[in-house]
């Protein structure tokens, strides 16, 4: 048996408290299958194809099946994927303004096959029209590759952020992994970022972002604390126990955390994770409501998010919980008359 310190260095682990396997020298996975489909639907659904001829756009994806995993050995990622997608279209001719819908099908995207031989199928329903089936033939088939590059790009950075371990850093680097990251930017309702280590040591960012919303501030609060509520705008089941140190989970298990403090149509804090992020790190989320009756102002504040995960935490909370609230609060409006 080696000497304290003098060993294998990709079994090093005296230098992490954790004492992770360095590195994932043995073989580990990790399931995308999730994550995957909530990230197809963010690069293809909205896509928007202009020429001569007219103006498409990819509406839903209407299918997805197969599945998608990372792997890692030796401290080597491994990616598998497979995938049948189907997404609708609809477009507006130029000259005569007739509107006309489609599909379009990519029968088998993965590894085996680089993206630019990727089959891709599109379809048009019966009738005139045929100027936009070949818009999407040419001008469409080529955004829906990009959109495919960028998903593939995702899952190879995004999605495996944490998966392979640093050794100890030096401690220039650490000090270099400290400093805040220079300039700032304000996008959309994102008003402020800076540095901050929470959880695993990596460097974060802080996502500031107000919405308002038509309901009071005791109905809005309700939404995030009552589990058929929940479920209603998540489209998923859940795990909702709203009291502190009560556990949360939601989208499949995506998204999952704990309730640290509730007061009544006024804050609720959450310490909360997307399972893509590096293993046992956690953002801290503060709700805060306003009552502006009839109208109410909610403003958030997610405090740890890694600065690779940027983005995608800024449009969970867009798309799959403040545009799915308005939904759910339309719905129950509409509902009501």
């Amino acid at each position: 048996m080696a000497k304290w310190g003098q060993g294998d260095p990709r079994w090093i682990v005296e230098e992490r408290a954790d004492a992770t396997n360095v590195n994932n020298w043995h073989w580990t996975e990790r399931d995308a299958t999730s994550w995957s489909k909530r990230k197809l639907k963010e690069v293809l659904e909205g896509l928007v194809v202009e020429g001569e001829a007219g103006r498409c756009e990819i509406g839903d994806l209407k299918h997805v099946e197969g599945e998608a995993s990372c792997n890692s050995r030796k401290g080597k990622l491994i990616f598998f994927y497979e995938w049948n997608l189907r997404l609708s279209w609809k477009g507006t001719v130029k000259e005569s303004g007739e509107k006309h819908k489609g599909s379009v099908e990519i029968p088998n995207l993965s590894e085996e096959n680089e993206v630019d031989d990727t089959e891709i199928n599109v379809s048009k329903k019966k009738g005139e029209g045929d100027v936009l089936k070949d818009l999407m033939r040419t001008e469409g088939t080529t955004k829906v590759r990009e959109a495919l590059r960028d998903y593939l790009k995702a899952l190879k950075t995004e999605f495996t952020l944490g998966m392979i371990l640093p050794t100890k850093a030096p401690v220039g680097q650490e000090l270099a992994t400290e400093r805040k990251p220079s300039g700032s930017t304000v996008q959309d309702s994102v008003t402020s970022q800076s540095l901050d280590m929470v959880g695993v040591k990596i460097p974060t960012v802080r996502i500031h972002m107000r919405e308002v919303f038509n309901s009071p501030a005791d109905e809005l609060y309700s939404i995030f604390t009552k589990k058929e509520l929940i479920q209603k705008f998540s489209k998923c089941p859940a795990v909702i126990e709203a009291e502190k140190g009560g556990k949360l989970q939601m989208f499949e298990g995506s998204v999952s955390g704990e309730y640290t403090e509730l007061v009544p149509s006024q804050r609720i804090v959450l310490k909360w994770r997307c399972r893509s992020w590096p293993d046992e790190h956690y953002a801290t989320v503060a709700l805060n409501f306003q009552d502006l009756a009839p109208q109410s102002e909610l403003e958030l504040e997610c405090k740890g998010v890694p600065v690779a995960h940027e983005e995608s935490t800024r449009q969970c909370w867009k798309k799959q919980y403040f545009e799915e609230i308005h939904i759910l609060l339309q719905q129950s409006k509409d509902n009501m008359e």
